[in-house]
């Protein structure tokens, strides 16, 4: 972490982002999840460098009300705001019993699942949703309008690891294109489009163009639902308002939003956790059954005792970001 962390201040970022962005990055690298993790690094410092992110930005709630409020991220990396929303949304859910943060004028925030662990320790329930540079088209339309628009959730358990569902509502995430990008590798047709709609596997060619939403329509709908969350009630920009995060342009203006709940408080603790447990017993006496989450919190659980592997060429692109003298 401490060529990623070093990487990051040298582009411009403070001790606290450059920590707290790291520390996401490689608990997304224990995941195996490598298309939000270490990957991302030269793309938030070139963000850093160009001024589409401010590395000095500090979050602040700006607005409060009952059990909501809004965090600014003033422009900065995602990490720090989401943190803070979430710490707010706990507290707030807590004595509410549920509360909705959201997040304005921030910036790629990586695996949202990530961000909600500290919900799923206390005892609380968990969603985070994010918008992005637009990705999607509408239903039966040719230009993208909204984001990749992640939604994730976990739902504590008692006494194992919680319930962790994660997922882009694209066919494959815009950070796996990103990789097969950097390593030159072609990515199979059905994930994307270029920029005349027609298929491509050129995974250069795809990040510029549109995405394959899942479900179809479907798909298409939810996204829209997300976009509206992360937007609507954050006063953030649409993802057809934002540019490219693989392009020159201006400074994002991505929203996310988070929502959490206290079991305790509809129907208590203790029927929530039988009533969670009863559909997990029930999925898991079924042979091949794997609950969301466990392949990353097997991964993980790997990676605390054997460390994590990174290719060649990313430990040589993290260390000569680290050298970089940052702008000005």
């Amino acid at each position: 972490m401490k060529l990623a962390v070093r990487a990051l201040k040298k582009a411009g970022a403070s001790t606290t982002t450059a920590r707290m962005t790291g520390e996401a990055l490689i608990a997304a690298e224990m995941e195996g999840l490598g298309g939000h993790g270490l990957s991302r690094v030269a793309l938030y410092a070139q963000h850093l460098r160009e001024g589409r992110a401010d590395g000095a930005a500090k979050p602040l709630v700006v607005r409060r009300k009952g059990a909501t409020c809004l965090v600014d991220a003033k422009g900065g990396l995602a990490f720090p705001a989401a943190a803070l929303a979430v710490k707010e949304a706990m507290k707030r859910a807590k004595r509410y019993g549920v509360a909705f943060a959201g997040v304005t004028n921030s910036h790629h925030a990586g695996a949202m699942a990530y961000h909600l662990q500290p919900a799923a320790e206390a005892g609380l329930i968990g969603f985070a949703f994010s918008n992005s540079p637009a990705a999607i088209t509408a239903w039966g339309g040719r230009t993208p309008l909204y984001g990749t628009n992640p939604i994730a959730a976990v739902f504590p358990r008692r006494d194992a690891a919680p319930i962790v569902v994660d997922l882009s509502i694209t066919e494959v995430t815009r950070g796996k294109i990103m990789v097969h990008a950097k390593e030159g590798k072609p990515i199979p047709l059905g994930w994307a489009v270029d920029r005349d709609g027609q298929p491509t596997t050129d995974a250069k060619v795809a990040l510029t163009g549109s995405l394959a939403a899942i479900g179809a329509a479907k798909g298409n709908s939810l996204a829209l639902a997300i976009e509206l969350m992360c937007v609507a009630l954050t006063g953030a920009a649409f993802g057809f308002e934002n540019d490219s995060y693989f392009e020159p342009g201006g400074k994002p203006r991505i929203g996310q939003a988070f929502l959490i709940l206290d079991p305790d408080a509809p129907v208590g603790a203790d029927v929530y956790y039988s009533r969670l447990e009863a559909v997990v017993s029930k999925m898991l006496a079924e042979d091949g059954v794997r609950l969301p989450g466990a392949r990353r919190q097997r991964a993980a659980a790997a990676a605390r005792e054997n460390g994590i592997e990174i290719t060649d060429a990313l430990h040589a692109e993290l260390k000569a970001l680290a050298r970089v003298k940052s702008a000005g």
